[in-house]
């Protein structure tokens, strides 16, 4: 249900949307701080994140799906994640014409060490929330996760050319 308009609730939405600003550009840096540390692109970091999130090996098309790039430019992310030997392609075994991308466990298990080290301190951020507030954050993020997709598209389709 909306919320009524007062006073407050303009300057705690005006405060929402500068801290919403502030924190987009702060991920932006942190994640090209991470590429940079792990000499990769920033869209190379967030696929290898939405990989380890895929239950088996995926396409090219999902790679691309995943990442909201063309199947030519999550191509060549592949090619470039191979180069550096967090993935391999292989021929599927039901289909063999179709080639999957799949996530190798040793880099993918040093990765996996190094952001255990990096989040280690991010975890503590939650620390003193209550469930209620835990509830209400990882909401905020799938609503997020939610408007984001659409919002791109939004974008892609030229709505706001």
């Amino acid at each position: 249900m909306p919320q009524q308009k007062s006073a407050r609730r303009d300057a705690l939405m005006a405060e929402l949307h500068s801290e919403a600003r502030r924190y987009m550009a702060a991920y932006a840096l942190f994640n090209q701080a991470v590429a940079d540390h792990l000499h990769l692109h920033p869209t190379d970091v967030q696929c290898l994140n939405l990989l380890s999130l895929e239950p088996e090996p995926v396409t090219i098309g999902r790679v691309a799906e995943l990442t909201g790039l063309t199947t030519g430019s999550a191509t060549r992310l592949v090619d470039r994640l191979e180069r550096a030997g967090y993935v391999r392609r292989e021929r599927d075994a039901e289909d063999r014409r179709r080639v999957m991308v799949a996530a190798v466990p040793e880099r993918m298990a040093e990765l996996g060490v190094f952001w255990r080290r990096l989040n280690s301190t991010w975890g503590n951020l939650y620390d003193d929330y209550g469930d209620a507030e835990l509830t209400l954050l990882t909401t905020h993020m799938r609503r997020t996760v939610e408007l984001s997709a659409t919002q791109i598209e939004r974008l892609r389709s030229g709505e706001f050319d």
